[in-house]
């Protein structure tokens, strides 16, 4: 089980569960943040502080946000465009920053929110 970033977190990426994680499992895309599935713990750390709710654990993931439990795994799992092999487990989000990708459901979203 896992925690899961959805959608209210595309173009906001606050950045307070990032801050907040105690296993520097939160990574941060070029629109998104991710968590990854097999970094994470499971301590919850993460959900209260997003200012947006954006963030759920797998099991209460709201049935409209259902789409990203696959998505946040596909960001360690799979090549994305702009990156040829997949990301893996590097074991920690902080050794390698933002990363300039995103997962096809992201990258097609319409930008969220103020934009200016």
């Amino acid at each position: 089980m896992t925690y899961v970033i959805g959608q209210p977190c595309v173009d906001v990426k606050d950045r307070a569960c990032v801050d907040e994680c105690p296993v520097d499992c939160i990574y941060e895309g070029a629109r998104s943040l991710y968590i990854h599935p097999d970094e994470c713990v499971d301590c919850g750390a993460c959900e209260p502080v997003c200012p947006v709710e954006a963030i759920y654990y797998e099991d209460d993931l709201p049935d409209a946000l259902a789409p990203y439990l696959v998505d946040n795994a596909a960001f360690f799992a799979e090549p994305l465009p702009g990156r040829s092999a997949p990301l893996g487990s590097p074991g920690g989000a902080a050794r390698l920053g933002p990363l300039d990708v995103d997962t096809p459901l992201v990258a097609s979203l319409a930008p969220q929110g103020d934009q200016t």
